[in-house]
């Protein structure tokens, strides 16, 4: 089998690809052009891709293709219909990061309460040293024991941010039970798909739903978000911060409306990075590869 992984380059720093060897001849690109997928994918049987679009225009071409390994949990940059048409199977890895991203989003909590980073500078710009007192800090700090956590998306990784929270005193207030809690808590955590009925759905009216002075945390997806409606109510108090994992687009624009604002906290989509992590999509790839190549159905998605 002729096997093509497109996209290669978040993945496999530090961690080896030749599980696939038993399957016959791999070639890995650590990135691909979107002009040069058609060129590349040529005659191979089976093609591995992570945030690559496979389209119709370039499926429909490659007419040797039996399988699509997506090597992450979202698959929306494969056009499924076109491989139902086509015969073409496609599988993910389902719920991979659960603990890696629920670790991120306290990360991220902890960061906007604590102020790490900002009190770290401080004492290597010298401050301490001078200080008149034995300790001091630079802006207020939030204790989370007693606050309330509203979580929008109840599964496998918000049921994991649940439990966290809990172990630091928090109140769990889950949109899917209790909609009107959930959205007036201290701190708002998004951890629901993408949908056509959910984009941008964090705007400016459902800011003013929100308690004031709010924290609103995003390890999901960036397209939840109307980004110039967060960023006026960052600016305005109405939102005290915000930390976010995600944004509409990746890599974003320098003007993008968040990066420049202060009290947002922005990671490059990292949060499901851990080694441990990656390592599963690697082993769940194969697994899933292997399964296909034995007639089996494992982790389809195109069903």
């Amino acid at each position: 089998m002729k096997m093509v992984i497109l996209d290669g380059a978040t993945i496999d720093p530090e961690l080896s690809w030749e599980s696939f060897d038993k399957f016959g001849e791999l070639t890995v690109y650590p990135r691909t052009p979107d002009g040069l997928v058609m060129e590349r994918i040529g005659d191979a049987e089976a093609v591995f891709v992570s945030k690559i679009s496979l389209h119709k225009e370039i499926l429909t071409q490659c007419k040797n293709l039996k399988f699509v390994g997506v090597m992450a949990t979202g698959y929306n940059n494969v056009d499924l219909n076109i491989c139902r048409e086509l015969g073409i199977a496609v599988c993910n890895i389902p719920a991979y990061s659960t603990d890696a991203v629920a670790q991120h989003t306290f990360a991220l909590i902890l960061e906007i309460c604590s102020q790490v980073a900002l009190h770290n500078k401080s004492v290597k710009d010298g401050e301490w040293f001078t200080s008149k007192d034995f300790c001091y800090w630079k802006s207020p700090i939030i204790l989370l024991n007693g606050k309330s956590l509203g979580i929008i998306g109840y599964g496998n990784i918000g049921k994991k941010v649940g439990e966290i929270a809990k172990a630091f005193g928090m109140t769990i207030n889950v949109f899917s039970q209790n909609k009107e809690a959930a959205i007036k808590s201290d701190i708002l955590s998004l951890h629901c798909p993408a949908t056509e009925n959910n984009m941008r759905f964090i705007n400016k009216d459902f800011i003013t739903q929100m308690k004031d002075g709010a924290i609103l945390i995003n390890t999901a997806r960036g397209i939840l978000l109307n980004e110039s409606d967060v960023a006026e109510a960052l600016k305005s108090g109405k939102l005290a911060a915000a930390g976010l994992d995600v944004l509409e687009k990746e890599p974003p624009d320098p003007a993008n409306s968040l990066v420049s604002l202060p009290n947002c906290f922005i990671t490059p989509h990292m949060c499901w990075s851990p080694k441990e992590m990656r390592q599963i999509i690697i082993d769940g790839c194969v697994a899933n590869l292997e399964a296909f190549v034995a007639g089996k159905f494992l982790n389809r998605v195109d069903l």
